[in-house]
């Protein structure tokens, strides 16, 4: 069989997008990893399908570059807005669900293959913390932890040591190390759990060390300003003072179309 895709990227975390309204793109893990892997594949952080919804705009299903099933991706969801705009679905707001629940994409512009994305994530109301360390679910559970200079950090070497410590987290984690450079100001560096590997950027991530930050050291700030290996991400958020909820939670950045493609299901 054989099955269109386009590939997207949002500050460097790339994806496989295929439009799987009429239902029939079954894969395996192993297609799905086969499709991500970048020497033999097409290459990707992950892929997406979109299908119909009886009662929303579409359906984003996620999967990691591992084939496994993945809850939720930021970056990885603001594509998939700008695909279902790019497929003329929705207005300039999408509602579509995930695993973790319904999201509203809001589109802030498109112009041809790019566009800016603001996108809605979860609330949080539980905030888990070690020596040096919180751990929250923002889609997908994170580990954040405060370094002085991020770029001096093994994220590969420590981020993996800590995506397996099962003791801890027995479901694994994805790995945030954030250094604060101001008031609103974090440059983070991200293992991700089913890349099992730093990516350029991560959605999900992003809004982890928000929080986080103004949770342990800013606490009356709620815009930030987050530098990612492969650009800069926004995020806002609501805070009752004192507490651990969050909420009205918006993750904003880029996303583009970077190529389409056909291949043949029995190649991979």
């Amino acid at each position: 069989m054989l099955v269109k895709f386009v590939k997207y990227e949002g500050a460097g975390n790339d994806f496989i997008l295929i439009d799987d309204r009429g239902e029939v793109f079954r894969p395996g893990a192993r297609h799905i990893a086969a499709l991500c892997d970048r020497h033999f594949g097409i290459g990707a952080d992950g892929l997406m399908t979109l299908r119909r919804s009886a009662e929303l705009d579409c359906s984003m299903r996620y999967y990691n570059a591992d084939g496994s099933a993945g809850e939720m991706c930021g970056n990885g969801a603001r594509c998939f807005a700008l695909f279902a705009e790019h497929l003329g679905i929705g207005g300039e707001t999408k509602f579509f669900d995930a695993t973790d629940g319904v999201h509203t994409a809001h589109i802030r512009r498109a112009q041809g293959p790019a566009g800016e994305i603001e996108l809605g994530m979860i609330n949080v109301s539980e905030i888990r913390s070690g020596d040096g360390w919180w751990c929250l679910n923002t889609g997908v559970p994170h580990y954040v932890e405060m370094v002085h200079d991020v770029d001096g950090i093994d994220v590969n070497g420590r981020g993996r040591g800590i995506r397996y410590d099962t003791g801890r987290f027995p479901q694994g984690t994805n790995v945030n190390f954030v250094e604060v450079t101001g008031n609103g100001a974090i440059r983070m560096r991200t293992y991700e759990r089913g890349v099992e590997h730093e990516t350029l950027a991560c959605g999900t991530g992003a809004t982890a060390a928000a929080i986080i930050t103004n949770y342990a050291l800013q606490h009356g700030t709620t815009k930030y300003r987050i530098q990612v290996p492969g650009g800069e991400l926004i995020v806002g958020f609501t805070h009752e003072a004192g507490t651990q909820n969050y909420t009205n939670i918006r993750l904003t950045g880029p996303a583009r179309r970077v190529f389409s493609g056909v291949f043949e299901t029995d190649n991979f």
